[in-house]
């Protein structure tokens, strides 16, 4: 199979995917994939490699390839900050299942991979699914291509309309740091729902607007995060994006916009 990104830029499907598993990064909405440690290695990953990357103010979706071999070697994906209705979310296909592959990108060639725009998510958040647009969901899916373990990309015509990423709450982390291994607890399962509740549309929008219930279901949802016994790398990977929110807006000495 042949993919379209970009309009004019073609990568092939290849039967090697990832073997990295994916990060997280819940305080910076995006899922990483890829190996480096810190900000230093990832400007070196950046100058080794060819594909999308950010550029001053602008910054899309990474897809990293190698400069030798054309093959996918990492990237980094963003979550929108605003969820779909649950209807919407609801339309979301059971089919194509996900077919393991890599990628291996036509020409050594710079490209720009657009952000998706709607976050869909399954009951309980077992899967978040980020796509282009909702138009997306008024026609089939030609291919899902799980580029890496839980992580896939959504084709349609022979182009990339979107992302998955399967069991989210295993690979909670914060930053660079590779996730927990063992797996999530049933609390924090559930408390990743809640928080993304809380920090997608329109809840977010009351949050930032002050309303006062909002704002006592955040404080209630920090002090959660905050007292969880068990699985602490992953409640403190959600309690990093949450305690800003608390100290941003539900914090008694956050100055009130007028």
């Amino acid at each position: 199979m042949k993919l379209t990104i970009d309009d004019s830029w073609n990568a092939t499907v290849t039967g090697d995917p990832l073997r990295i598993t994916p990060r997280f990064d819940f305080r910076d909405f995006r899922v990483r994939i890829a190996e480096y440690a810190n900000v230093e290695e990832r400007q070196r990953f950046l100058l080794d490699t060819f594909g999308s990357e950010p550029w001053l103010w602008d910054t899309p979706d990474e897809l990293r390839f190698d400069q030798g071999s054309h093959e996918l070697v990492g990237g980094e994906l963003q979550l929108p900050d605003e969820a779909a209705d649950a209807e919407d979310s609801a339309r979301i296909p059971a089919t194509p299942p996900v077919r393991p592959g890599g990628l291996r990108a036509d020409e050594t060639r710079d490209f720009r991979l657009e952000v998706t725009t709607e976050l869909c998510r399954a009951p309980g958040d077992t899967v978040l699914t980020c796509l282009r647009d909702l138009d997306v969901l008024d026609a089939p899916l030609e291919a899902r291509i799980g580029i890496a373990p839980d992580v896939a990309l959504l084709v349609q015509g022979a182009t990339v309309v979107g992302w998955s990423l399967t069991d989210p709450a295993r690979y909670l982390t914060t930053g660079f740091a590779a996730p927990d291994p063992a797996p999530p607890s049933p609390a924090t399962r559930l408390l990743l729902t809640e928080c993304l509740d809380i920090v997608t549309s329109p809840l977010l929008d009351e949050v930032r607007d002050r309303n006062p219930a909002a704002l006592k279901r955040l404080r209630t949802l920090d002090h959660a995060l905050r007292n969880q016994r068990g699985d602490r790398h992953r409640a403190d990977a959600l309690l990093a994006l949450i305690s800003n929110l608390v100290e941003d807006y539900a914090d008694p000495s956050a100055a009130q916009e007028p």
